[in-house]
């Protein structure tokens, strides 16, 4: 006899908690073998295909095109053999950062589900009880179809959450409870399974404030006093206030855009940096490269060039290539270069990593970047191709500008920004030229050095900018 099991959106690692569905693979109906991918979905950090431990029939699909699921919740449930309903069947071990599938999901007991209740319905009877308790959906989910495949339902008065992560629909959403003092295993969350949404939680806080503030005891009337006679004043106007959202266009911050947000956010609030910058004659190293490329082979690229120069300062100055412990208090300077550069996407900016910059050639950076470079724009790097970097090169010249004072890329401690190379007036051997000059700017946290050292950093790459001889020593 076959058994429905259920396949729920695994850990996608590096922190992530949500992702949105993109594309079905698969259909209802549809014979799927284990491993085989089911669904492609977008995270913060890349595109994944996920590929389904079970094989068997395809009873069930969670979520249209479009939205966005916690770790944790249903993708799909699945119809599988004889062999499976016996307990017998055993996971791919193919899976996900957090999904283990080497056991056959535990057997519940079933029982009929309540009758679902619209949310609004809900939403009027939380309200009415006075924010006793949050609205919650009874029975199956709305809008998840369970109702008739099969799934084992817990009854809406037996659920309990013990000692166990309650769930939530973001970390924000327990964030925003915790520095409010509101206890989650209180709240019956109106979302899918039970799923606390931000809602639920801004109207637990309000109910708590309208209760609060009815409980305070009422002071006792005082006698009033004539007041002494005065020239009429006219009351001040009161400020008009609208409740209505303000008009425009609004762009939801998910996605790509909402970890990019997220991240600086976080760079800006916990990262002391402050930017130093100088200009540089970059007409030997133009001409350096030209050589190299003229002499056969590889074409060699101008950010491959820049980043070995990166990795030689950063030897010299190992307190740039480093990252903050506040917990110990502790600046932990690291022993590789995993060097991040910024890529501007449509679906907007990445940083991907070439990992051991220090330990590579001109021509396996050259190669490194273009792979990452033609991943990013076609949106299939992995999370671990975006993770993990100690220091980013950001070629902002492209843009066509000259300077800038970037946002470090937290937990990073440092970044090299590099302008446009254009020809300008400069002052060489003594006299006036007119000599490819680059503006390059260096943004650092002065939690791990001074600007002395900092200053150091960016000379020296400076110097082998218009000096490339000065890598022989490093060579």
């Amino acid at each position: 006899m076959a058994q429905v099991l259920e396949f729920k959106l695994p850990d996608l690692g590096e922190g992530l908690t949500e992702a949105e569905i993109v594309r079905w693979l698969v259909q209802v109906g549809d014979v799927v073998a284990v491993d085989q991918p089911v669904v492609e979905v977008e995270t913060a950090k890349a595109m994944v295909d996920i590929p389904c431990p079970y094989g068997g029939v395809v009873t069930a699909r969670f979520g249209e095109e479009g939205t966005e699921l916690p770790v944790g919740a249903p993708l799909l449930t699945v119809a599988v053999g004889a062999s499976a309903s016996d307990g017998e069947a055993e996971g791919s071990g193919n899976v996900l950062v957090g999904y283990g599938t080497s056991e056959a999901p535990a057997r519940r007991r079933r029982v009929r589900p309540a009758t679902p209740t619209p949310p609004s319905a809900n939403g009027a009877a939380a309200r009415e009880a006075g924010a006793e308790s949050v609205a919650r959906p009874v029975g199956t989910a709305a809008g998840h179809g369970r109702a008739g495949h099969g799934r084992d339902m817990a009854p809406a008065d037996e659920e309990t959450r013990g000692d166990g992560p309650v769930p939530v629909i973001s970390p924000l959403v327990r964030r925003l409870a915790r520095e409010n003092g509101l206890d989650l295993r209180e709240l019956h969350g109106s979302g899918p399974d039970g799923l606390i949404l931000r809602a639920d939680v801004e109207y637990a806080l309000r109910a708590a404030e309208v209760h609060g503030r009815s409980a305070q005891p009422t002071a006792e009337p005082q006698p009033r006093m004539a007041p002494a006679p005065t020239a009429a004043v006219p009351p001040a106007p009161a400020p008009v206030r609208s409740s209505a959202p303000a008009a425009g266009i609004r762009v939801p911050l998910k996605g790509v855009r909402g970890a990019v947000a997220d991240k600086l956010s976080r760079s800006r609030r916990e990262i002391p940096d402050a930017t130093c910058w100088v200009d540089a004659d970059a007409t030997e190293l133009m001409r350096a490269r030209t050589a190299m490329n003229a002499a056969g082979g590889p074409k060699i690229s101008l950010i491959a060039l820049l980043a070995r120069i990166c990795a030689a300062a950063l030897a010299r100055f190992p307190e740039l290539n480093s990252t903050v412990d506040m917990e110990a208090r502790e600046v932990v300077q690291l022993d590789h270069v995993n060097l991040g550069f910024a890529a501007q996407t449509d679906r907007g900016l990445v940083v991907p990593v070439v990992r051991d910059a220090h330990a590579r050639d001109a021509e396996s950076l050259t190669a490194e970047f273009a792979r990452l470079t033609e991943a990013a724009r076609t949106g299939s790097l992995t999370p671990a191709e975006l993770t993990g970097g100690t220091f980013t090169l950001n070629n902002y010249g492209v843009f066509g500008v000259d300077g800038s004072t970037p946002i470090i890329n937290h937990p990073e401690a440092a970044m090299l920004g590099v302008g446009r190379i254009i020809p300008k007036p400069w002052v060489h051997e003594g006299e006036l030229a007119v000599r490819q000059v680059v503006e390059l700017s260096l943004t650092f946290d002065h939690r791990v050095c001074d600007g002395g050292t900092a200053g150091g950093f960016l000379r020296y790459v400076a110097d082998c900018v218009e000096q490339p001889a000065v890598l022989l020593r490093t060579l």
